[in-house]
């Protein structure tokens, strides 16, 4: 089983609590919910997927949590892989089709409180089945959380025109407690195995302040946590809250590497766009 820190637990759960009041407060303040926060989505259709998202996550923590009016949920949760989360995301969204803000909000609050109360007693290592059968702690549950959260605002305030800050250190939390984590533990066919795999083992170091420095081995079709201090083809020095955004498309690579948001070096840097085809986020093209 992962350990998790006791102090990342408790950031984890202070960053759902803070970041879900500034969602809030966030949503609050846009003056119309109807414009467009991305290509396809409206804010308050940005606000509902970050709804959805808090009721998957109750689904998966709280045993009483009765499940959303979606037909086939869990099975489609299970056959679903990195390519295939925005055709999830599309089919949740018309089983759930309310859109008054004002109801929007008071059940992701209601949704976040619930999930705060049932995971105070909770081990942060023990794991949930979450999308395409990986396993996922439940200190990870809650950093994905903060990430949707995050990176929805990010989109509405641009669209809506206001300040949305982004603490790294908050951001950090679905580096280390969600994507590396559910690599040492296992994600299943979440990674499409369908997709052009390198011939040669790539070994790629992610560092940044505000995470645990990682490397990330790719060999013969898998994704493994490659022991601390070993040797790498490339590497990423990063501040979250920016690496995020370029994760889930919302910068593209240059404008973060111009800013130096993301940093590229290592002996075989090249190697890097072979791993990347493997191991990304979803495709934003669509939300």
């Amino acid at each position: 089983m992962t350990a998790v820190p006791q102090e990342r637990w408790k950031h984890a759960r202070a960053a759902v609590l803070d970041t879900g009041r500034r969602f809030d407060s966030l949503v609050r303040s846009t003056p119309d919910p109807a414009a467009m926060a991305t290509a396809e989505w409206s804010i308050a259709d940005s606000a509902a997927h970050v709804l959805s998202i808090a009721t998957l996550c109750l689904l998966l923590l709280d045993p009483d949590a009765p499940p959303p009016p979606v037909p086939g949920l869990r099975e489609l949760l299970s056959a679903t892989n990195v390519d295939t989360v925005a055709d999830t995301n599309s089919y949740v969204m018309r089983h759930l089709p309310e859109r008054d803000i004002e109801v929007v909000r008071h059940d992701l609050q209601t949704s976040i409180e619930r999930i705060l109360l049932v995971t105070r007693t909770a081990n942060p290592a023990s794991t949930v089945t979450w999308l395409g059968d990986a396993q996922v702690t439940v200190a990870g549950v809650l950093a994905h959380l903060v990430n949707e959260m995050l990176v929805h605002g990010w989109d509405m305030a641009r669209a809506a025109r206001l300040p949305w800050p982004m603490p790294d250190a908050d951001a950090a939390l679905f580096f280390d407690l969600f994507l590396v984590d559910m690599i040492r533990n296992d994600y299943g066919a979440l990674l499409n195995a369908d997709v052009r795999m390198p011939k040669h083992r790539i070994a790629v170091r992610f560092r940044s302040a505000h995470t645990t420095t990682a490397i990330l081995e790719l060999h013969q079709g898998r994704v493994e946590v490659a022991p601390p201090g070993g040797p790498y083809d490339a590497s990423l020095t990063f501040r979250p809250a920016r690496f995020n955004l370029m994760l889930f498309g919302r910068i593209s690579a240059l404008r973060a590497a111009a800013s130096r948001d993301v940093v590229v070096g290592g002996p075989r840097p090249w190697r890097l766009r072979a791993f990347l085809r493997v191991v990304h986020m979803p495709n934003n093209a669509r939300p």
